[in-house]
């Protein structure tokens, strides 16, 4: 099964990520500005361990200027534990970072721990403890857990996964986020713990229709493409995107004909259908469907797709 992992992050919430402690390369050009980088810690392959690096900067880093934060590896002393320890000391120290705008959390590559190995914990403790967050990354969903609530300043959300589970993404229909524009799941597959079906699917897009400014809705990486397609067919939410992105999944000809049978979709600026297994005439006609109207149309096939005898989602473990 071929898979395209995600890397680690090199810009986060518009800045630059830099490594705490400093990479040796980056030693001899001096510490950035506190707000002017995206500060990634990481003890994946530091002797001292995330509590004692979490210490250090903020001894040496004027925190109450910082603005985006990526949490790297945290183990390994947590890592049977998932990452609620790290999420007990990022929260706990709120106070101390009051300009925090963006959080990534699990900037984790593959040779560090697979995506579906990953575990994290009660990510919305996050949201609660900065209400003017405005960015909330997360890789990996082992674990996870997203409590409904009502957030008025988060902008962004992007869950990477190789499996979602059905309880988030049911807990994220039943929140509220009056400020989102954008938000990017990954659901994945059933291989590792996607259990979403299309109930909670629909049941997402009515609770995304209360976010009004919402522009980029990317459900993405799942093996029930086909049928999240039907669903955006016909969600009222759909007329006010930008851009849609159903890639990575194992979106078929029946997820083609859904999208070119219901609402019209030519008001976008693109749609992401790329990493797919559609057939050559299904193809051409979305071409012919979009095209005209500048729709800027992504279907490159899902690689090996016409070889192989079953479809695959291009991240799973």
């Amino acid at each position: 099964m071929a898979h395209s992992y995600p890397t680690h992050l090199t810009s986060f919430h518009g800045l630059p990520v830099h490594e705490f402690p400093a990479l040796d390369e980056e030693k001899a050009a001096g510490r950035p500005a506190p707000g002017s980088v995206a500060w990634r810690i990481s003890c994946a392959w530091e002797e001292d361990p995330f509590d004692v690096l979490w210490r250090r900067f903020h001894d040496e880093v004027r925190t109450e200027e910082v603005t985006a934060l990526v949490i790297g590896p945290w183990w390994p002393d947590w890592d049977e534990d998932g990452i609620g320890p790290v999420l007990d000391l990022i929260t706990g120290d709120a106070h101390r970072l009051p300009r925090l705008r963006a959080v990534f959390l699990a900037d984790v590559e593959s040779e560090e721990s697979e995506i579906s190995w990953i575990k994290q914990g009660e990510v919305t403790r996050v949201l609660r403890a900065w209400p003017g967050l405005e960015e909330l990354g997360v890789r990996g969903a082992e674990d996870l857990v997203v409590e409904p609530l009502r957030h008025e300043a988060l902008q962004t959300l992007r869950i990477e996964s190789g499996g979602l589970p059905r309880d988030p993404v049911r807990a994220l229909a039943a929140a509220e986020f009056p400020a989102l524009r954008h938000i990017e799941l990954w659901l994945g597959t059933s291989w590792y713990g996607g259990d979403c079906r299309p109930e909670e699917i629909h049941a997402l897009l009515d609770g995304l229709s209360h976010s009004p400014d919402l522009r980029h809705l990317g459900l993405r990486n799942s093996d029930i493409q086909d049928d999240i397609c039907a669903a955006v067919a016909s969600a009222p939410l759909v007329a006010g995107l930008e851009k849609l992105d159903l890639s990575m999944g194992v979106l078929g000809d029946e997820g083609g004909e859904a999208l070119l049978g219901g609402q019209p979709l030519t008001h976008l600026d693109a749609l992401d259908l790329s990493h797919h297994f559609m057939s050559e005439p299904m193809t051409e006609r979305l071409r012919e469907t979009f095209a005209p109207h500048g729709v800027h149309l992504s279907l490159d096939p899902a690689p090996y797709g016409g070889r192989m005898r079953e479809r695959y989602v291009a991240v799973g473990e």
